[in-house]
């Protein structure tokens, strides 16, 4: 676990020097920022507005960065020629891996944090004052990060046998369509026979972000129950687990001569 926390620190290091990451968190705040004025013209819904623009914006931008720097953690090294300088030392491929997730996962957890604090800094300047209802942008931010971990794991997937093009492509994609996972499962159980059952097969092995996205219920101050914040940690967990491994073993069986 040394090693593994070794490779996970200097990848976060790596990211925060990213210019391209400060890039995107201005980006992130100004769409705060820009919710005020939006919320000004808006009429008795500014809270609704400030809410809903702030978290899609965390959540957007941070998909952009779990992806683009996530698909660039195996090839980059190869690249570079770093990688086998890494291997030739007592680090197998898997430490590797998991390192290179970890440090990723971090990274992007401290930008939340961030992007949250503007969030709040709007709600704040709204209403003077924070309310119960605040607390549920919390749980929205959890789940958003979850989403993060979840792409993550999928970004780290593609690229340990894919050209960093290809694994955008393949991770944009299936956040899209993980995004519309409940539409794709009701679609699935209209259907019969064998393509009924492939149907089925592809619908739950598609990451249902949908679930993770309560954006619009905390906008509304409505309660997240604690049933579905456990039935997501463990299927987000779960789900990023079986990405990581198989990244692993594929990234265990590559040829990198």
């Amino acid at each position: 676990m040394t090693r593994v926390t070794s490779i996970a620190s200097n990848t976060f290091r790596e990211a925060v020097r990213d210019r391209v990451l400060y890039n995107l968190i201005a980006f992130a705040l100004l769409m705060v920022a820009a919710s005020l004025l939006v919320g000004q013209i808006s009429m008795n819904i500014e809270r609704n507005v400030v809410i809903n623009l702030g978290l899609t914006a965390v959540s957007l931008f941070g998909l952009v960065i779990a992806i683009f720097i996530g698909i660039g953690l195996v090839s980059k090294e190869i690249e570079k020629k770093t990688l086998y300088t890494i291997l030739s030392r007592p680090v197998r491929r898997w430490e590797f891996i998991l390192g290179k997730f970890g440090g990723l996962v971090a990274t992007l957890v401290v930008n939340t944090v961030f992007m949250a604090v503007g969030i709040f800094a709007a709600v704040f300047y709204l209403a003077h004052h924070f309310q119960r209802a605040d607390a549920y942008l919390l749980v929205a931010l959890y789940f958003i990060i979850l989403q993060f971990v979840m792409i993550t794991a999928l970004a780290l997937l593609f690229s340990s046998f894919s050209s960093p093009l290809l694994s955008a492509v393949f991770a944009f994609a299936l956040f899209v369509i993980g995004t519309f996972a409940q539409d794709l499962r009701g679609f699935a159980s209209l259907t019969h026979g064998v393509i009924g059952w492939i149907a089925i097969a592809a619908a739950y092995v598609v990451p249902n972000f949908a679930a993770l996205n309560v954006i619009s219920s905390v906008a509304h101050d409505q309660p997240v129950a604690a049933s579905l914040v456990l039935y997501n940690t463990l299927y987000a967990l779960l789900y990023s687990a079986a990405a990581v491994a198989g990244a692993m073993l594929i990234f265990e069986r590559r040829n990198l001569k």
